[in-house]
């Protein structure tokens, strides 16, 4: 996968500077009728635009120049900028780049499709082959402004958690089960040289991937909650969670408490990366990777071993079940439940109000949902990267490079994840190696996720379109809900003080408006759950 966390979230923005931004101004765009300007929010590795053989046929079925525009860093600021000042290019491209709560900001700067159907077949089609998708994408009052996806094949979680076998065998320690074992362990793997080349201070006993300023995602620590029977989606996002169907939010939970401070005294210990809160992605899957066969990781989490520790290094590594939070506890494990993430991507791609030539910028979209473009979108060219055996059988091909894993390989050649897709249930395809991995490799967490019923413990928001008033309330509510909790969740690890602060820090919260964001949730929730 080799995405950073979500984003939710894939997470996931990547960019170029503010100078990309200059020519993303919707009146430089009206001005040519033959240039179509996209904007697309790609992953660091992923190649310039126009070396893809696919972005060239799209050219020729919209008739039209296509200026790539490709973010691949600090997209909330620049996309912050870009809205305030109501300038957008042709087409926007990436999961969720414009997230419903922009939608409900800026809504007068995207172009509502609902009337244009017509010119959309694929997506009329897909629409009626995923009729959730129509759901996801059909605000209450009826427009149609952000088009999502379908890809299929993705298991029920991304987050793995691993830990180096190898060391573990070094020093002759058995497998941890608990956090108390992972204690005395990453101990270990800091004091006697685990991985075994005379230096025993190059070992990092645990790390876990950039964790944003608006909530957590992917191979973080918040699969921790989990130890303590807490489910979550998606990594957690801004915290919102249900269990047996009423909504909560673990910022404001004692479990989140006790996580955070089992992370603190692993971090006092110098245990934890001292880098954890400042690395970036390319960094925190770097020193994953250590040096030639030299692991530098102990213990973390990622999509894939290959992905996260690099083919060299992979097979020192294996996937874990949940941890207990305690020795002998009754209560059930959970995990992230990221299905609905990954299989039904959002807000994949959008059009501008002012688009330069509106009919090319639909013919681009359409053809993003084709069979064989989307294909290309997720594994890269036709040909080249996926091999075509027959009208409706496809194999995707294995690196070029052999010391590239399938999943980073998969984010250099294409946009992949972040490119607007639908994988059809009727083609055979042969798929990538990292994907059967992570199948293989959700294996150790198939209990704790069959401990969470998706109807009562995984919160819908994909399928759940919310009026403007609720999704503006909500954004406004969260902004100031994340401006307090994760500075805090920072500080807190790196330097304590969770116990003396709780009271206060929950009460300051809640004060934000976090109660009326959870009974937004429910009540929509429950009008949802009558119709299922």
């Amino acid at each position: 996968m080799a995405t950073p966390p979500a984003m939710s979230r894939r997470a996931f923005v990547v960019a170029a500077g503010l100078t990309a931004l200059a020519g993303c101004s919707g009146k430089n765009s009206s001005s040519d009728p033959n240039t179509l300007r996209i904007l697309v929010n790609k992953h660091a590795l992923t190649k310039p635009m126009n070396t893809m053989e696919w972005t060239k046929q799209l050219e020729k079925i919209a008739g039209v120049k296509i200026q790539w525009q490709e973010i691949s860093a600090d997209w909330d600021q620049k996309k912050s900028t870009m809205l305030a000042a109501g300038d957008v290019p042709d087409l926007i491209v990436g999961t969720n780049a414009i997230t419903n709560a922009d939608m409900g900001t800026y809504r007068t700067l995207f172009e509502n499709v609902a009337d244009d159907l017509d010119a959309l077949p694929n997506v009329k089609a897909l629409f009626a082959a995923k009729p959730e998708l129509k759901s996801m994408a059909t605000l209450t009052t009826g427009e149609v402004y952000a088009i999502p996806g379908y890809k299929r094949f993705w298991p029920k979680t991304v987050t793995h958690q691993y830990i180096n076998k190898q060391w573990l065998d070094n020093l002759g320690l058995e497998m941890p089960t608990t956090w108390d074992e992972l204690y005395t362990v990453l101990v270990a793997f800091k004091e006697q040289d685990a991985n075994g080349n005379g230096d025993k201070n190059d070992e990092i006993p645990m790390d876990w991937s950039p964790v944003g300023t608006d909530g957590f995602g992917y191979f973080q620590p918040s699969v921790l909650l989990g130890s303590l029977g807490l489910p979550i989606a998606g990594g957690g996002g801004q915290g919102y969670f249900l269990e047996d169907g009423k909504v909560g939010n673990f910022l404001v939970d004692d479990r989140y408490k006790r996580v955070v401070q089992f992370l603190h005294r692993c971090y006092a210990a110098g245990l934890i990366s001292k880098n954890v809160m400042t690395q970036d992605y390319s960094a925190y899957q770097a020193v994953g990777r250590g040096s030639g066969d030299v692991a530098k990781v102990g213990f973390s989490w990622g999509w894939t071993a290959s992905d996260r520790f690099g083919a060299q290094l992979a097979d020192q590594y294996v996937a874990m079940p949940p941890l207990l939070a305690e020795a002998g506890q009754t209560t059930p494990v959970a995990w992230t439940y990221d299905s609905n993430n990954e299989n039904f991507p959002s807000n994949q791609i959008v059009m501008s109000a002012k688009a330069s030539n509106k009919q090319a910028a639909l013919k681009v979209i359409n053809a993003f949902y084709d069979k064989e473009m989307s294909l290309q979108v997720l594994f890269g060219d036709l040909g080249r990267y996926v091999k075509k055996i027959s009208d409706n059988e496809y194999e995707v091909l294995p690196p070029a490079d052999p010391k590239t894993d399938p999943s980073t390989w998969k984010w250099t050649v294409t946009i992949a994840d972040a490119g607007p897709t639908w994988i059809r249930d009727d083609i055979e395809l042969k798929l990538p190696a990292d994907l059967d991995e992570a199948v293989e490799q959700t294996k150790p967490l198939e209990k704790a996720l069959a401990n969470m019923d998706p109807a009562k413990d995984v919160y819908p928001f994909q399928f759940i379109q919310m009026t403007p008033e609720d999704t503006n309330q909500l954004a406004l509510n969260n902004t100031t809900i994340s401006n307090s909790t994760m500075p805090k969740f920072a500080e807190w690890i790196t330097k304590g003080g969770i116990e003396d602060q709780w009271d206060k820090y929950v009460q300051q919260i809640q004060n934000a408006g976090l109660q009326k964001n959870i009974d937004i949730y429910q009540r929509y929730y429950d009008e949802y759950m009558k119709t299922r």
